[in-house]
């Protein structure tokens, strides 16, 4: 095959998604044991899982994972809150009580056939009340990763009995501090503390295996959610630490680059940066008034920067954007040679091409849910390109596939297992842990 000249020409055809299917998946042949719920554990798999690993979800039957009936009305579609699928894509899911002590004892037997388990209970929960803890586990299986993802961690004075939510780690981190505009410490909008610390878990649970090839050992991998967040605050406590002084909160704006913003649009906002003083230059003359160049107050960078002078450069910009459309205002931006983007939503991300081109939008036809739009994997490998394979499924959806491929359990212990109560299905009519309304089955396994 000849190589294409132009690099964009070459890089579209070296990660063209139509190919995803068809190339090898890096993490082929390890096995996740996902005992977590809600997001920070769960997504800790689901990102293992989009490259490759095989993962087995255990849920309480009846009920399954809290974020299956997570939210108001508003957020079930098909019998299940939809905040349920965006951590739990590609998994295999099987309904375990781990009160019971036959299914303590299905778990230990999955652990022994596993490379990784995943959990988020409070600190020492599954060693102290059900027997199934690192300290247990490494017994079976001494080459087993042991991931638990925690609020505050696994050890330290503010670790013990302690629950979390991503709202307490954010407060924690310090991130609400300089988050907003005004006095009130402000929330994201979204549980990044949940995500980013998956997203770092999962960067422990890889090294971790790379440390197992070399030495044979697994370890234990403790992630706590506030410190993941902490080690995201780039250099607000080194600015703090050294010169005794807090971060100042600037809102839209930045602490580096002035004139930056988000401006409204006719139909919708745009966020524009300026960054250089030739950025800036260019800017003016965009919105007619090349004079504030040479104004004393924005004529260096330095003088940009400063607060009440960013703010005064706000007014003009904001005006000129408010009487254009964002596509306006980005295509002339992109003549002048300045970078703006539009503020998306969620329906923008739908619609948008490039996210679509490159499967960041991922549609596909799932078995038991039908079409589903879903957002797809954020790193693009080229030799091992990771994938969705299928959405979420109802609680204990693979049990017999599990419980017979990976233990060798034939239909008598199974059925005994049911009748023990050590596992189980969805409870029948249950919002958010059966499948949709109408389904009779149809679909296979996956």
């Amino acid at each position: 095959m000849a190589i294409p000249r132009d690099y964009f020409e070459w890089a579209a055809r070296e990660f063209d998604p139509a190919r995803i299917h068809e190339k090898p998946e890096a993490l082929k042949g390890i096995r996740v044991l996902d005992l977590s719920v809600i997001y920070f554990g769960p997504a800790t798999a689901d990102f293992l899982g989009e490259l490759g690993a095989e993962v087995i979800k255990v849920e309480v039957p009846g009920q399954g994972d809290v974020t299956r009936i997570l939210g108001n009305a508003s957020f079930f579609w098909k019998n299940i809150s939809v905040a349920f699928f965006c951590a739990n894509h590609s998994k295999y899911h099987v309904g375990i009580d781990m009160h019971a002590t036959a299914g303590q004892e299905l778990i230990r037997q999955l652990a022994a056939r596993s490379d990784i388990v995943i959990e988020n209970f409070r600190a020492g929960t599954l060693e102290e009340k059900f027997g199934i803890g690192y300290r247990q586990l490494r017994r079976v299986n001494p080459r087993l990763i042991y991931v638990a993802n925690t609020g505050f961690g696994q050890w330290g004075p503010f670790s013990k009995g302690r629950a979390s939510y991503d709202g307490l780690a954010q407060g924690v981190s310090g991130l609400t501090s300089i988050t907003g505009d005004g006095d009130a410490p402000t929330k994201i909008g979204n549980y990044l503390g949940d995500w980013f610390g998956a997203s770092m878990s999962a960067l422990g649970a890889l090294a971790a295996l790379r440390w197992r090839d070399r030495s044979g050992e697994g370890q234990f991998v403790e992630m706590a959610q506030c410190e993941g967040l902490l080690r995201a605050m780039d250099w607000t406590w080194l600015y703090a630490g050294l010169t005794g002084r807090d971060r100042v909160k600037v809102g839209n704006g930045d602490h580096t680059f002035a004139p930056s913003g988000v401006y409204r649009c006719t139909d919708g906002y745009v966020a524009l940066v300026a960054g250089t003083d030739r950025e800036f230059q260019s800017l003016c003359r965009l919105i007619g008034q090349p004079g504030l160049a040479e104004d004393p107050r924005f004529k260096t960078h330095d003088a940009r920067r400063r607060r009440a002078h960013a703010r005064e450069l706000d007014a003009p910009i904001a005006a000129w954007c408010r009487t254009r459309t964002r596509a306006q205002v980005e295509a002339a931006a992109r003549r002048a040679r300045l970078s703006a983007a539009p503020v998306m939503t969620a329906r923008d991300h739908a619609e948008n091409a490039h996210f679509r081109a490159r499967r960041s939008v991922w549609e596909h036809e799932d078995p038991v849910y039908g079409p589903m739009l879903e957002y797809g994997p954020a790193p693009k490998l080229s030799a091992t390109p990771a994938r969705i394979k299928w959405a979420g499924k109802p609680v204990g959806f693979h049990n017999e596939l599990v419980l017979k491929s990976i233990l060798g359990l034939d239909d008598g212990r199974i059925r005994e297992l049911y009748a023990a109560g050590a596992i189980g299905r969805w409870a029948e009519g249950r919002r958010g842990a059966a499948p949709p309304e109408g389904w009779k089955g149809e679909g296979g396994l996956e």
